[in-house]
């Protein structure tokens, strides 16, 4: 269906509407000395529903014809005052007839000269109001439409950034744990093949996440404690991990593979850089209505930064900034020999 009529409840509230105008319609005529309440009743209702599907249907057709932003006021004017002329002309013809037919039928109704311009002004004025509604709901319905699209292409960048996240995990993690396997074959066969099923399983879960829907932080951390397994094969006892994970933040969510970059960068450019080695630390809590989420690890207090170092944590805070706007923040801190990255966001849960 089209123009007021898109939908039952929307038909429903538009004659609704309409109804209310002939009652008071029928009670103008009585009023006026036209009639007795019942004959102006009989007269007015159905003539204003009439006039509601006419000017409805011919003001709706318009509005879409000449939209606001393309078409020119003078023209706009132009368009409108003529129909609604033509419009309210027709329906004082069909006023006179109907009030003739009510004649033949015994009903007694006065359609004075003055009655009739009072119906060809009453009829101006409806079809410019109808036309002004049209507008609104076009408009209302074009903004509508335009959040959808800003959301769908929401939702298919976090898909792309997603799909280059899972391209992006460093080849040299890549690449140094498939030097570990190779390495491991010779001396120590069950390693290796338990680092080879471990690196299949971090892929294949990666590769199953969807950007659109979050995940718990129990299993974000499981997917980083995938990860670590197989970097705690390369660094043995260099690497040592620390959880500080509260069992309310657990059930948190939060965008997938947010906390892996993180990580990756605490145990590339961290520990790597120790000879003795160092510690990850993954904490979590929930505080009232925020998640907390913190990622520190040791590092070389005299090493200078690198060009490069910082990519992954901006992509990070834009991700945040993607998922909640100014409801979450991202901060990161070097303070000596520790580097620190701080998220708050909101505390969501699936219930």
């Amino acid at each position: 269906m089209f123009g007021p009529f898109t939908s039952r409840r929307a038909s429903a509230l538009y004659l609704l509407v309409w109804l209310v105008l002939g009652l008071i319609l029928a009670a103008m005529l009585s009023a006026l000395g036209a009639g007795p309440w019942v004959p102006a009743l009989l007269f007015a209702v159905p003539l204003t529903l009439l006039y509601a599907v006419a000017a409805g249907f011919s003001a709706f057709y318009l509005c879409r014809a000449n939209p606001l932003s393309a078409a020119r006021p003078v023209n706009l004017v132009l368009v409108f005052a003529v129909s609604s002329v033509v419009t309210a002309l027709l329906w004082v013809a069909a006023a006179h007839a109907w009030a003739m037919a009510l004649q033949y039928g015994d009903v007694a109704l006065a359609l004075t000269p003055s009655l009739r311009v009072l119906l060809f002004g009453l009829g101006v004025v409806l079809y410019v109001l109808c036309a002004f509604g049209h507008y609104l709901v076009i408009e209302f319905e074009r903004t509508r439409a335009a959040e959808r699209r800003e959301l769908e292409l929401r939702l298919a960048a976090q898909d792309a950034e997603l799909r280059m996240l899972r391209t992006q995990v460093d080849p040299h993690f890549l690449f140094n744990s498939l030097n570990s396997i190779s390495a491991l074959t010779s001396i120590d066969p069950a390693r290796a093949r338990s680092m080879t099923l471990q690196l299949s399983d971090l892929f294949r879960r990666t590769l199953g996440l969807q950007a659109s829907r979050k995940i718990t932080l129990a299993e974000e951390a499981a997917l980083v404690d995938g990860f670590l397994a197989i970097e705690q094969v390369r660094f043995g006892a260099r690497l040592r991990i620390e959880r500080e994970l509260d069992a309310a933040a657990q059930a948190c969510l939060l965008p997938p593979l947010l906390l892996q970059p993180l990580v990756e960068n605490a145990v590339k450019h961290g520990i790597g850089g120790l000879p003795e080695g160092g510690t990850v630390t993954i904490g979590a809590r929930r505080a009232g209505s925020l998640l907390r989420v913190w990622v520190k690890n040791d590092m070389d207090a005299d090493l200078p930064a690198r060009p490069g170092n910082g990519i992954g944590l901006a992509n990070v805070r834009e991700r945040l900034q993607a998922a909640y706007a100014h409801e979450a923040s991202a901060d990161w801190a070097r303070r000596g020999s520790v580097f620190r990255v701080d998220l708050v966001l909101p505390a969501e849960t699936e219930q």
